[in-house]
């Protein structure tokens, strides 16, 4: 009975331990694709700087563009007493 009791907790550890790196595997890869996802997060947030940056540039010339500052517009009408 003992050789048993002895027996079955072996075969109950060693399942354990069959376990545990089962879900360790997975472990050893996400490490890398976290990285990448990472990589892609950043380059993606570069981009997109980027993007904002040429589209304050384009506003800022079509706001020069649409408001010419010295051009004379037309001249006051001055009524003169007669």
């Amino acid at each position: 009975m003992a050789a048993l009791v002895a027996s079955l907790r072996f075969l109950r550890r060693v399942l354990e331990m069959k376990h545990e790196r089962a879900l360790r595997a997975p472990q050893d890869g996400l490490s890398e694709r976290l990285e990448r996802i990472e990589m892609a997060v950043e380059s993606t947030a570069l981009e997109v700087e980027r993007i904002a940056e040429a589209n304050r540039f384009v506003a800022k010339l079509l706001a020069e563009r649409a408001a010419p500052a010295n051009l004379p517009g037309k001249p006051e009408r001055v009524i003169t007493p007669h």
